[in-house]
């Protein structure tokens, strides 16, 4: 499952006791060395070089650069191996992940068999050599994040957690790739791979993930990192390709990845020319190293990304040399690297290589074994990462525990909000509000709650999509983030809705208690529709902020009116739309949006004024829906009438105009479908009676699936046609929005 927060995993298999941490050398800083109680094998007695902060594995010269940091091809005369293994035996190592990828492609007679032969040198490369994990204990806080873009290429990372030694990826676990109930999906999903950072699959989310992963580090090392003590230190990786580079989702992630000047953030991509369709001269024929540098991107090109490992490792190195930005390393692959017959075509993107090409290549690379074998060299030498993973995590324990003794108060603060704990007493920092409190919208009651959370949540932080002056968005008490000053946290995303939420998803899956929001129009969300649902699916919790998410913004018209999307995102799974309708609904949607740990939300929130009703509660938000007020008894009332948002207060004014002609009406808010559809059967038949057939839903918007509630005998007063350009008020006269006419339908269905 995935790794949500890093100290509530710390005590499972693999975390390391304070007991046996790593002790410094001589006091210094600059190094560590293996106590020989720590069984760590083949490194007892060696030391750790400590650059920044954290261990690495044997001193590495930076390669010298060249002019203005311009893509230049990497040779192997600029580089130091990592590590003093053979030739032979890495190579032995990629050809062992290659043919993983290949038998269990075969076996499932299904998949994309052409990324992992290509991209396994890099991939090899990076969790063997380069990355910082502990795989027994994947949630490590200090470990380095690895995204695999380009998801369908999935058995790469699957061939390489199993080699590494993750516990979520076993032999079987392997055969039974693209299987029902197995751990390794057809892309990779987070909530099904314990290891697996985030859910990719649709092209380009995973890069704008690994820019949110990214920013989390950047934003949390400068909070809690000390000039003299480093708790907040890692990489994130990510590798994409061609089909990733078209999207804009990627353009919009990269962007503001250079623009906040990640230097932590070092993308692969894997450039192999071959698309779906054929070679992409056919339809993507740009200068992305260009592209990039122009982004604000350090970049690299490695000419030969099949067989020149050192290449790849000197890039890896340079890309750590710049600080001051990300680093995009174009890595030029033979897709299906190997395959005599279908290498360097689009026939190995996605399909498996048949049987007879499958033996062909198992010639052509003198690979003689069985399928799914990893050779007993190749085994013992990937086994050391259990070893090393430990003694990684058990010297961040340490610096931990001095960083502990030296900032007490930040160290309390800091592991409290990557153990995913939540303040004690938080909810009591949301405003409450009476009948008597001014009318307001409920966007501008929305930016009261963020401000109050914000001061209470020290994870909580988020932007808009160039409306935080529209959405009421901006945290009051501070700045925005930016390059050089990455402690603030109003996030300025621009006009880029789609990678606002995709990078969101990556803060909220950093696994540091991090709780991201991010706000545009509520018709907006038609642009960001693919991150919203990787939030769902990946339960992510992201807070959507969407205001002006009704007719009543007025005279901006149909192309920003919203009509089918309540609708259409009450259909998602695992997703909360909350529709409040005064201030105490909105301080109650922000409550449960908090306390919902794996699951988003989307807070529609009015442009218009609203007044505070009485029947009103916060607390209440929770059930999803609620009575508001009824004068019925015996829970037997002549009418029901539902409503949300700014429709609540028509529907409020309706029940008393039909209680002054005798009828019993009970007026329903109806905030969250989702939420009441958790609540039990009883309580769900307290609210809405089965006995009572008269009901009347109100709200501006699409009546789709109100028939649920309202049954066959009921109607629904809403908007089944797009919107039009005029004053809210003549809007909702024109579209049948008024007391008048929800009484007049009310009488109709009592008829």
């Amino acid at each position: 499952m995935a790794c949500s927060f890093a100290l509530s995993q710390a005590a499972g298999a693999g975390a390391v006791s304070a007991s046996n941490l790593l002790k410094t050398n001589a006091g210094s800083r600059s190094g560590a060395a293996f106590p020989a109680g720590l069984n760590v094998g083949k490194f007892a007695g060696q030391k750790l070089e400590s650059h920044g902060g954290h261990a690495r594995w044997g001193y590495v010269r930076p390669v010298a650069k060249e002019g203005r940091r311009k893509s230049f091809p990497v040779t192997a005369a600029m580089v130091e191996t990592l590590e003093t293994t053979s030739t032979a035996l890495v190579e032995k190592s990629v050809n062992t992940i290659r043919f993983l990828a290949i038998d269990a492609v075969e076996k499932a007679k299904s998949g994309h068999p052409g990324l992992p032969m290509g991209c396994a040198p890099m991939g090899h490369i990076l969790y063997d050599e380069v990355m910082k994990y502990n795989p027994k204990n994947p949630c490590f806080f200090n470990r380095d994040r690895f995204v695999l873009s380009a998801g369908h290429g999935c058995m790469l990372q699957y061939a390489l957690m199993h080699l590494a030694g993750y516990d979520s990826v076993k032999e079987e676990d392997l055969k039974n790739f693209r299987q029902w109930g197995s751990k390794t999906p057809g892309h990779p999903e987070n909530f099904e791979t314990t290891g697996v950072e985030v859910t990719t699959g649709p092209l380009g989310q995973g890069v704008a993930n690994a820019v949110g992963l990214a920013l989390a580090e950047k934003h949390l090392a400068a909070r809690y990192n000390k000039p003299d003590s480093t708790i907040v230190d890692h990489y994130t990786y990510c590798i994409l390709g061609d089909g990733c580079q078209m999207e804009g989702i990627s353009n919009e992630a990269c962007s503001l990845a250079g623009h906040w000047g990640l230097g932590k953030l070092i993308a692969f991509y894997d450039d192999n020319h071959i698309s779906i369709d054929g070679d992409t001269e056919i339809a993507f024929t740009e200068d992305v190293v260009t592209r990039f540098e122009g982004l604000g991107w350090h970049t690299i090109w490695v000419k030969n990304g099949n067989t020149g490992y050192d290449e790849i490792r000197a890039a890896i190195k340079e890309a750590k040399s710049v600080t001051d930005k990300p680093t995009l390393i174009k890595v030029t692959t033979t897709i299906g690297f190997g395959s005599p017959n279908k290498a360097n075509t689009y026939s190995v993107h996605g399909s498996a290589l048949g049987a007879k090409e499958v033996e062909a290549t198992r010639q052509n690379l003198g690979w003689p074994h069985e399928p799914f074998h990893v050779p007993e060299d190749v085994k013992s030498h990937w086994s050391r990462h259990i070893q090393k993973g430990a003694a990684v995590e058990a010297e961040w324990t340490a610096q931990l525990a001095e960083y502990e003794k030296l900032y007490p108060e930040e160290a309390a603060e800091f592991k409290t909000l990557i153990s995913g704990k939540l303040p004690e007493g938080w909810d009591k920092a949301l405003p409450t509000y009476t009948p008597e409190s001014p009318a307001d919208a409920t966007r501008n009651l929305s930016q009261q709650c963020l401000n109050a959370l914000a001061r209470v949540l020290p994870g909580f932080l988020g932007g808009s999509a160039d409306l935080a002056s529209s959405n009421m968005t901006l945290l009051k008490m501070f700045g925005n983030f930016q390059k050089d000053t990455p402690a603030e946290r109003n996030l300025r995303f621009g006009v880029r809705e789609h990678s606002m939420g995709a990078i969101c998803n990556g803060i909220a899956h950093h696994g540091s208690g991090l709780i991201p929001y991010c706000a545009t129009f509520f018709v907006f969300t038609d642009y960001m529709r693919a991150a919203i649902r990787i939030s769902a699916l990946s339960q992510a919790q992201v807070i959507y902020v969407m205001t002006h998410d009704s007719i009543g913004l007025g005279e901006d018209g149909p192309t920003h009116q919203p009509i089918e999307h309540l609708a259409s995102l009450r259909a998602m799974p695992n997703i909360l739309m909350l529709r409040p309708a005064d201030g105490n609904e909105t301080a109650g949607a922000y409550k449960v949006s908090v306390l919902n740990r794996k699951r988003p939300s989307i807070l529609a929130l009015s442009r218009q004024k609203l007044p505070q009703l009485a029947g009103t509660s916060a607390d209440k938000v929770e059930k999803g829906g609620y009575i508001v007020s009824d004068n019925s008894s015996g829970n037997k009332p002549d009418v029901i009438l539902m409503a949300t948002g700014s429709e609540l207060e028509i529907a409020e004014k309706a029940g008393t105009a039909l209680r002054k002609e005798g009828k019993a009406v009970r007026v329903v808010s109806f905030v969250c479908w989702e939420l009441f559809e958790e609540q039990t059967p009883e309580y769900k038949e307290s609210v809405l009676p089965a006995t009572v057939s008269a009901r009347v839903s109100v709200e501006a918007g699409s009546t789709f699936g109100w028939e649920k509630y309202v049954g066959s005998k009921g109607k629904a007063v809403g908007i089944d046609r797009f919107g039009a350009s005029a004053p809210a008020e003549i809007l909702y006269k024109e579209f049948g929005l008024t007391v008048d006419n929800v009484v007049a339908t009310a009488k109709q269905v009592l008829a």
